[in-house]
C-alpha cells in the first residue's frame, strides 16, 4: 500500500470544507472532531456526494 506521508495542506483543507458543505446540503449535522454518532448511511452519503462533486468538477475541466 502507498504511504500518505505527505498530504497537500490546501487540498486537505478544501476537502474538509467540502465535507461540511455536503453534510449541510443533505441535512447531516457534523461537528468539529469526532462524529462517531453518524450512521453508516449518513457517512456514506457524505462521502458519495463528495466523490460525485469531484468527478463532475474533473469532467468539466477536461
Amino acid at each position: 500500500m502507498a504511504s500518505n506521508s505527505y498530504v497537500n495542506p490546501n487540498a486537505k483543507a478544501g476537502l474538509e470544507k467540502m465535507k461540511y458543505e455536503v453534510a449541510s446540503e443533505i441535512g447531516v449535522n457534523l461537528k468539529q472532531g469526532y462524529n462517531g454518532d453518524l450512521t453508516s448511511k449518513q457517512a456514506g452519503s457524505i462521502g458519495g456526494r463528495m466523490v460525485k462533486k469531484l468527478i463532475e468538477k474533473a469532467e468539466s475541466n477536461m
